[in-house]
């Protein structure tokens, strides 16, 4: 029989629910427990949930010796202490991107899962899906020629009262809560890093930014640009221009189980079908790989560092108004 990994969700985040079916139907993963700040939260949390365990305490279900997995979707501004809690008391953990909020915090966190030979991986749910891989490959094997552009968008609204993406203090703001998606797609896509990027943000009444627009230039001659907002009508896409043909994704962040991308070439549009999992299965999946077998984690911390560095670099071009160039030391 498959040994199966015993996780705990630390929160009872709005996130959770879509981890609940992967977790239940994966051979090799399952739900025991389930922590709160408030006990009453906790246990009324885990009753409708099915959940076994309720902890009153997020210390509390890092000291359970039965969890091994926690699952972090605390608020952005927690991410690295807890996911650094975690370790310290022997957990792997999924943290809900962004990972940490500075290059700074993920290399305290990559220092910790060195020291407590733990796993951390960010999660990124799009990466794992095979529609991205496909687009990777695509991409890498020359079937667009040279990538010439890459342009991105990620747009919902989430100006709601309460919503702590609005609260600086949280790490809020669109360019933290889903810049991180066409960014992190055109870095894994391409290969590589940018060198230089340029940014301008709209700052609305709580003082985060609530759009965004991105330039980035990358060592290929490749060009990307993107733009994410919490402040508009839902829509995404991914565009990828190659010298020779043209890849259009329609649900870049969120791919189902059956998707098509569009390739056009010499003025012809074909559609290339990919057969997928659900969005979330593919993040549930690689961790279990990860621990049980040894394999490297889809999104290694280096990836994220990579992320988060040009996030930092973003925010600093739009606050000086100029270009900042990147550098591996950053």
């Amino acid at each position: 029989m498959t040994r199966k990994l015993r996780w705990g969700l630390l929160s009872t985040a709005h996130i959770n629910q879509a981890l609940f079916e992967p977790l239940r139907r994966s051979s090799r993963n399952t739900l025991l427990a389930v922590a709160s700040r408030d006990p009453e939260k906790a246990q009324a949390y885990a009753r409708r949930n099915k959940i076994p365990r309720a902890h009153a305490s997020y210390e509390a279900l890092l000291a359970d010796p039965e969890v091994e997995v926690i699952y972090n979707p605390l608020p952005n501004s927690l991410h690295a202490e807890w996911t650094i809690r975690a370790l310290q008391a022997g957990k792997h953990v999924l943290c809900e991107k962004p990972l940490a909020l500075s290059t700074a915090e993920v290399d305290a966190i990559a220092c910790a899962a060195r020291q407590y030979q733990r796993v951390v991986a960010e999660a990124v749910m799009y990466r794992t899906h095979a529609q991205t891989l496909e687009v990777r490959d695509l991409v890498q094997a020359g079937k667009l020629g040279r990538v010439r552009l890459l342009r991105g968008s990620f747009l919902y609204n989430g100006t709601e009262a309460g919503n702590y993406r609005l609260d600086p203090a949280l790490g809020g703001g669109c360019l933290w809560d889903v810049g991180i998606y066409p960014l992190g797609y055109a870095r894994f896509v391409l290969g590589a890093e940018p060198l230089e990027v340029f940014g301008w943000g709209t700052t609305g009444a709580t003082g985060v930014d609530e759009t965004f627009v991105a330039q980035m230039r990358f060592p290929t001659d490749a060009y990307v640009q993107f733009d994410v907002s919490m402040a508009a009508p839902y829509h995404t896409f991914i565009e990828v221009i190659g010298d020779e043909a043209s890849l259009v994704v329609a649900h870049p962040f969120t791919p189902g189980v059956k998707e098509s991308l569009y390739l056009t070439r010499r003025g012809n549009t074909s559609a290339l079908a990919i057969k997928g999992t659900t969005t979330y299965v593919g993040e549930v999946e690689d961790m279990a790989n990860a621990v049980l077998n040894g394999a490297p984690p889809a999104v290694s911390l280096a990836d994220s560092r990579g992320t988060i560095a040009a996030i930092q670099a973003l925010h600093a071009s739009a606050a000086a108004g100029k270009p900042v160039s990147l550098s591996n030391d950053q």
